[in-house]
């Protein structure tokens, strides 16, 4: 048996791979281990790199927990979180753009009526979100999904706050037969993301900031179309052309509009000046 040295040691590995019986994984695999290998020899890494590498890969996954996922952080920071999703749900037909799911979705989220505040006691400027969900032959969908996030208005989401246990500015609603939906929630501010971990101190070594501009969160499915993980990002907020996790498209970039005290197009007051934002979702049908 010959030695293996620098070059030779990447057939040797993808060769231990020829009793596997996944064809996808083994195609996964053998990539995988070729671009590693390709990728140490073309920096000549140090060992010490190589246990400071294994050392920042412990802590991303000692940092996570029920509420905070550092490993989605750190895939989103790096950009293959929104390379994945623009591989696997490309646009197509006007449909809806997807982005990044993000570390703060909670599953489970209570089901609203339409027209509900969902953020009801949440710090922020109240906004009018309206709009409908469509196909992409522009026909309206009757009781699709929206599942629906957000921060509060000082960029803190229910999950970060000390001591809070309870889900806040989020909750599902359906679209009713028209295809239309409307709630209440507040207007997003731009916000950074967790950099008291491993993570952070990656992005300040990168000589990155941490900042994501203003936007609110949305799952939006019905039954017999692909469903769609999508944000609405707000118009003129800072950071849009350089979101931390490469997560802006600029067809999810929608004007909030500002409105004095008065009646919100659903018929109810407001005593206070409000925003309000509209935007229609474009579902393709699933193949």
């Amino acid at each position: 048996m010959a030695d293996l040295d620098a070059n030779t040691i990447t057939q040797a590995v993808i060769n231990r791979l020829s009793e596997c019986r996944d064809p996808r994984f083994k195609q996964v695999m053998t990539s995988l281990v070729t671009h590693l290998h390709d990728f140490i020899r073309d920096v000549r890494l140090t060992e010490q790199e190589w246990i400071s590498a294994i050392q920042f890969l412990t802590a991303v996954g000692k940092t996570c927990t029920d509420k905070r996922q550092e490993i989605i952080l750190l895939s989103d920071t790096l950009g293959a979180s929104i390379l994945v999703i623009t591989l696997n749900h490309p646009s197509e037909q006007g449909s809806v753009e997807s982005t990044v799911l993000g570390p703060y979705y909670w599953e489970g989220a209570p089901e609203r009526a339409l027209g509900s505040d969902l953020a009801e006691g949440v710090k922020g400027e109240p906004t009018f979100y309206s709009g409908r969900v469509l196909d992409v032959e522009g026909k309206p969908i009757a009781g699709a999904l929206l599942d629906i996030w957000s921060g509060d208005g000082e960029g803190n989401y229910d999950m970060q706050l000390p001591g809070e246990v309870e889900m806040r500015a989020r909750g599902r609603i359906r679209t009713d037969a028209q295809g239309r939906y409307w709630f209440r929630s507040i207007r997003p501010n731009f916000y950074p993301v967790p950099t008291d971990g491993p993570v952070g101190d990656m992005l300040r070594a990168m000589g990155r900031h941490p900042y994501r501009p203003g936007h609110i969160h949305m799952i939006v499915s019905a039954e017999g179309h692909e469903p769609v993980t999508t944000h609405l990002f707000v118009a003129a907020s800072p950071y849009l052309d350089s979101d931390a996790v490469f997560g802006m498209k600029q067809s999810l970039v929608v004007p909030f509009e500002r409105h004095e005290p008065g009646s919100l197009p659903s018929g109810e007051r407001m005593d206070v000046p409000y925003y309000s934002a509209k935007y229609d979702f474009r579902l393709r049908r699933r193949r």
